[in-house]
């Protein structure tokens, strides 16, 4: 195919995107076109591309926008081609190697975003730390926090290096369970997404997914809860009496992720959150006053 008009593009695009089962084909479609032209995905509107100065794309652009369409057609997924991945208000690296952050993720950092507003200079831990998300949200949004991560990947450490640089975060590259134990009793606010897919449900993953993000980021054990109960000890571990934690977890973990802060008798204040799908989504907790941290 050769040179197009701009908007016939991308309506060949959402076509063969949505054919191709793609979630989100003219959205998907209008971030590959931005990112071949540059012009702002909020400029790609038909007032503007059919208009009599409508943007046409070169054999070049449209030779190259048309390799990418076809490579998320095959479930390659967005971030991966562009090359970022928006989180509240920073784009992040992203690419093969590290979980790409998702928008329900966001929610999670606003609460502890909010909790340490409040703090004066908190201490906050990013643990199962990824491509730095949180951590990169917490430093950008509270100047006063001293903000810590951890990430055991070799390459989503890699990236989280990366993403991190120049914002004052501590990275460490290690097992949650032994990092920044000069912290233990001290941290204000411990934070983690972990992995909390159950094995067994590979098949209804999305396949944008099981296929292209790091399976240490997703899969922990027959019912997923593996590593949140590994956070929940390594928070325990960390957090003074009266620190907070909150622990992204799958909507069907509603009551048995919670129930894992409950059961442990460590923490107070034990509720379960929602995202803004209306689905449960994280739990939080307070660290129980009169207990000391484990060590």
């Amino acid at each position: 195919m050769g040179a197009s008009a701009a908007s016939s593009a991308l309506v060949w695009a959402t076509d063969t995107l949505e054919r191709a089962g793609v979630d989100s084909p003219r959205t998907d479609a209008e971030w590959l076109l931005s990112h071949v032209t540059g012009i702002p995905r909020g400029a790609l509107i038909p007032a503007r591309l059919d208009g009599p100065d409508g943007h046409q794309l070169d054999d070049h652009q449209f030779g190259e926008f048309e390799r990418l369409v076809r490579t998320r057609a095959a479930r390659v997924p967005l971030q991966h081609l562009i090359g970022t991945a928006p989180f509240r208000y920073l784009e992040l690296a992203v690419g093969p190697g590290v979980f790409v952050p998702r928008p329900e993720t966001e929610i999670v950092a606003g609460w502890v975003i909010e909790r340490a507003q409040q703090l004066g200079s908190p201490r906050v831990v990013d643990l199962c730390a990824g491509s730095g998300a949180i951590a990169a949200a917490v430093a950008a949004e509270v100047p006063s926090a001293r903000v810590y991560a951890v990430e055991l990947a070799d390459e989503a450490h890699r990236w989280a290096e990366h993403n991190l640089a120049g914002t004052g975060v501590d990275l460490r590259h290690g097992d949650i369970r032994e990092e920044l134990s000069e912290l233990d009793g001290y941290a204000d606010i411990v934070v983690a997404n972990p992995p909390y897919i159950p094995v067994e449900a590979w098949e209804t993953v999305q396949i944008e997914v099981r296929d292209y993000d790091p399976g240490l980021a997703l899969w922990a054990g027959p019912d997923g809860l593996d590593m949140i109960a590994a956070v929940e000890e390594a928070a325990a571990r960390l957090v003074r009496p009266g620190g907070l934690v909150a622990v992204e977890h799958a909507d069907a973990q509603a009551r048995c992720a919670p129930q894992i802060f409950v059961d442990s008798g460590r923490w107070d204040h034990v509720r379960d959150r929602f995202d803004l799908a209306g689905k449960p989504r994280f739990v939080t907790a307070e660290r129980r006053r009169g207990h000391a941290p484990i060590v």
